[in-house]
């Protein structure tokens, strides 16, 4: 499920993200998307490519990754983020949820430390857009 006034767009300093055409309520769910679950060895392969800031860590020892289909590899991260998202191991899908009001053409943002206002640092430096010839660079 994923609400019908989301869009994916171009960003000035981040590739692509996700949007909205209309208002959206703090509480409200606007995607609910399955997951492809695998397993510790196929991480380790995954993470020599660059589906590595694609994935997810899954499972309750976080010995499994996975990767959410429809727009939740395009959420770009946030401190200040708008949305969450929330693991459903057993449904094996993840859901993003607003966390406060979103106006008609802002960006959803979510924390890539799972908790929107989880201010750790992440694993890269975000540089300019890919169009940009930017990249993520790991810490």
């Amino acid at each position: 499920m994923i609400l019908l006034s989301l869009f994916i767009e171009a960003t000035e300093k981040m590739g692509r993200g996700v949007f909205t055409s209309q208002e959206i309520k703090a509480g409200t769910v606007v995607e609910v998307s399955p997951v492809i679950v695998m397993s510790r060895e196929e991480r380790k392969l995954l993470d020599q490519t660059l589906l590595h800031d694609y994935i997810f860590e899954w499972g309750d020892k976080k010995d499994k990754c996975c990767m959410a289909l429809g727009y939740v590899p395009v959420y770009n991260h946030s401190y200040e983020s708008n949305c969450e998202y929330e693991m459903d191991y057993g449904n094996a899908s993840i859901s993003i949820r607003a966390m406060k009001d979103i106006s008609a053409g802002e960006e959803l943002f979510i924390n890539y430390n799972g908790d929107w206002n989880d201010n750790k640092p992440v694993w890269f430096e975000a540089s300019p857009s890919p169009s940009e010839g930017g990249v993520f660079r790991p810490r």
